[in-house]
């Protein structure tokens, strides 16, 4: 069993992956090589343990236990050098991943896995320059943001990697409450942010056709489709409905649907003004600069309700 964890990036997605397993005991590294990444990390792990006690799913009594357990690291090589499992959340660039998987390679222990947290790069790409040993050592596992406590996590399954190393990957993430996907096609995406895509780019479109204002685009999502997804998937949601049903409807409605094959142009337009969400105070909606924190606050609150309702399916 896997026991000794380095989480690499210590930025939105690394610091909240971090957490997420020394939360269930393990020991982590977290490595980051911009110096005033690592205090800003732990500033924002310490507020995530606050919502989580909040919210009942942490002893408060614990927060200082579980930060315990993370030490910092700006020299990769003592970060790695004892680890068995290792996973980078690196900028999206594939220059930056092959020589950081390359530099692993050379500093981790020969039994360690390497995986990249990306759902956009190829795994083929990010591995070109390692041994062919450590190729059956590396996978992507892609988790969603705020990773500690979105449940999924995606995993390839393309080939490279021996069933019993995959199968220890799996128990690792079970084991910290996970539920995992097994990808068997290195398909751009992977799966779910090919769902969401195809959700966002026909509600994007809608905006621009001025179908609705964007808080009712919004809640016609969060309170009819989105509302039984947080139970069941979309095969599920279709035998329940009637698949003739979903088949009639797919004939009368897909050839009328936004088919575009690149970003809306709403959204390009908001981009190009520096509109890019709560981190600017403005996209589809405005943000008055002095609620931004408790903007986001409120956000993982909903998640952490969401959690809790979930913790009874995930667990039958």
């Amino acid at each position: 069993m896997m026991e000794k964890i380095a989480v690499i990036g210590a930025g939105t997605m690394g610091h909240s992956i971090a957490l997420s397993f020394a939360l269930h005991g393990y020991s982590v590294h977290l490595y980051d090589a911009v110096e005033d990444q690592l205090p800003w990390a732990r500033g924002m792990m310490e507020q995530h343990l606050k919502d989580l006690a909040e919210g009942g799913l942490v002893d408060p009594s614990k927060a200082d236990e579980t930060l315990g357990r993370i030490r910092f690291f700006h020299d990769l090589k003592g970060a790695v050098e004892d680890r068995e499992y290792i996973i980078e959340a690196a900028p999206e660039n594939i220059g930056l991943k092959r020589e950081l998987f390359a530099e692993l390679d050379r500093l981790a222990p020969s039994h360690a896995v390497l995986a990249s947290n990306t759902s956009s790069l190829a795994l083929d790409d990010m591995m070109r320059d390692i041994s062919e040993e450590r190729k059956k050592r590396t996978m992507i596992n892609h988790w969603f943001h705020p990773a500690h406590l979105i449940p999924l996590v995606e995993m390839s399954c393309f080939g490279n990697m021996p069933e019993p190393i995959y199968m220890e990957v799996e128990n690792l993430y079970r084991s910290i409450g996970k539920q995992t996907v097994k990808v068997l096609k290195p398909l751009p995406g992977l799966i779910a942010n090919r769902i969401q895509q195809g959700v966002a780019r026909e509600v994007f479109s809608l905006l621009q056709q001025g179908a609705a204002a964007p808080e009712d685009i919004d809640k016609a999502l969060q309170f009819g489709p989105a509302f039984r997804y947080a139970t069941a998937g979309q095969l599920a949601v279709a035998d329940m409905g009637g698949l003739d049903i979903w088949c009639i409807v797919g004939d009368n409605l897909l050839k009328e649907m936004d088919n575009s094959t690149c970003a809306n142009p709403l959204l390009r337009e908001k981009v190009a003004e520096g509109k890019l969400g709560i981190k600017t105070g403005a996209g589809f909606y405005e943000y008055d600069p002095s609620e931004l924190e408790q903007v986001r606050r409120e956000f993982n609150r909903r998640l952490i309700h969401q959690l809790k309702a979930s913790m009874f399916y995930m667990k039958r």
